[in-house]
């Protein structure tokens, strides 16, 4: 029970990634906010873990200061946040990709990690402690033809992840990011293009333990990086990527 006695939020827990991780935190003791734009995905990890569902489109102030009152009303604190949500533009040329579809992707991606932070942060810094987790990928590592605007938010999300760890430090605050290969979510789809076995078997080919991603590996890492087993480690992105990234 790592995180018996301690309260999370998770953005983007009604499926993939996120609710692999709500499982995986309720699992070891927390109380967790279920957090999604999509309010039925959210209710039924919820009500699966034992957690409390949030509607939240996390590109929005109002409904990130929302849920960050309804988690401080149903909880008192927040003792970890997962930036989880997230999503992509479709596979194109640079140029191709739509002014909205870049301004979706950066409103999701990199601004709801500002909005999220000016709305809780101050509760950390007050409590001189907190765990902040950003799911980056690989993409802001070692970026993939035709997802450009998709691999710069998730490079913007590390920086902002170092940026967050150096100025927060000194309130007790940890701030780190995984950075997961692509995986059997909702997004695997959008980012293939078409989910074909060929399309399938060239990714596979980049990734040598040959095997996507799951929501069970990130929620193991994520227990790791936001328990105090990993109370010296802040500002790191870690990889959970099947070696791809070698």
């Amino acid at each position: 029970m790592r995180l018996a006695g301690k309260t999370a939020i998770v953005t983007g827990a009604g499926s993939g990634f996120g609710a692999g991780i709500a499982r995986r935190f309720a699992s070891e003791g927390a109380r967790v906010m279920v957090a999604d734009i999509n309010e039925a995905a959210a209710q039924a990890v919820a009500d699966e873990i034992g957690g409390l569902a949030q509607k939240v489109d996390v590109g929005t102030g109002d409904s990130v200061n929302a849920m960050a009152a309804a988690a401080l009303a149903a909880f008192g604190r927040v003792d970890i946040l997962v930036n989880n949500a997230g999503i992509t533009h479709l596979p194109a040329f640079m140029e191709d990709v739509t002014e909205e579809d870049f301004d979706r992707v950066l409103r999701v991606n990199a601004k709801s990690v500002y909005l999220i932070a000016r709305a809780l942060v101050p509760g950390m810094k007050a409590a001189k402690s907190g765990a902040i987790l950003n799911i980056a990928s690989t993409a802001g590592v070692s970026p993939r033809p035709r997802l450009n605007w998709y691999n710069a938010s998730k490079g913007w999300m590390i920086t902002a992840t170092q940026a967050m760890a150096i100025e927060l430090a000194p309130f007790g605050v940890r701030v780190n990011a995984l950075n997961p290969v692509a995986g059997e979510t909702p997004l695997l789809k959008s980012f293939m293009g078409e989910d074909t076995p060929e399309v399938r078997a060239k990714f596979l080919s980049s990734i040598p333990l040959g095997r996507f991603s799951t929501p069970e590996d990130m929620g193991n890492a994520a227990l790791f990086l936001c328990s105090d087993e990993a109370s010296m480690i802040t500002g790191v992105a870690m990889e959970v990527d099947g070696g791809r990234c070698i």
